[in-house]
């Protein structure tokens, strides 16, 4: 008994904060893309009451730590309408980097029309960007390890060569 409450005791005093998430606008978020100084960045809609999104999301966490050497950098983005449920979602799934919420300042369809006008503001949402930050890839709706896997890797090996995914 003893044991359990010092083996207790050291796991809630060795927590992490949780990760910080910053208000975007579509603009900001934008210029977050452009100034990511990554070879490759994914953006991701969730939101914690989208099955789908919460069904996605190890595999995008996943997804960062396979390529973060290589120079993926994952910009999450929360649609939740309360940041401590998105910070306690983001830290359970072991995300310890900061990340971003939806801002108040802009209307829904301002924001959806702003990050791009093909996605309908269905989620989950990803989009890939390379790292002059042109769109590479659009995906509505949740996709697989594999799906993700390889379309980063496109955009990483023509990133080498010097070529397009499209």
């Amino acid at each position: 008994m003893k044991r359990l409450i010092i083996a207790l005791l050291l796991t809630v005093g060795c927590q992490r904060p949780p990760p910080s998430l910053t208000p975007v606008t579509s603009g900001e978020l934008k210029a977050a893309i452009r100034g990511a100084n990554a070879p490759v960045v994914l953006v991701n809609m969730w939101a914690t009451w989208c099955g789908p999104c919460r069904e996605e999301f190890p595999d995008l966490v996943k997804l960062q730590r396979q390529y973060q050497s290589r120079g993926l950098k994952v910009l999450f983005v929360s649609w939740d309408a309360d940041a401590v449920v998105a910070q306690k979602f983001l830290a359970a799934q072991g995300v310890d980097f900061s990340s971003f919420i939806k801002s108040d300042a802009e209307s829904d369809p301002k924001f959806i029309d702003g990050v791009d006008p093909q996605w309908s503001g269905a989620f989950p949402a990803s989009m890939v960007y390379d790292g002059a930050g042109n769109l590479r890839a659009f995906f509505e709706g949740k996709k697989t390890f594999p799906e993700f896997d390889a379309t980063v890797r496109q955009v990483l090996e023509s990133k080498a060569t010097g070529g397009t995914t499209q």
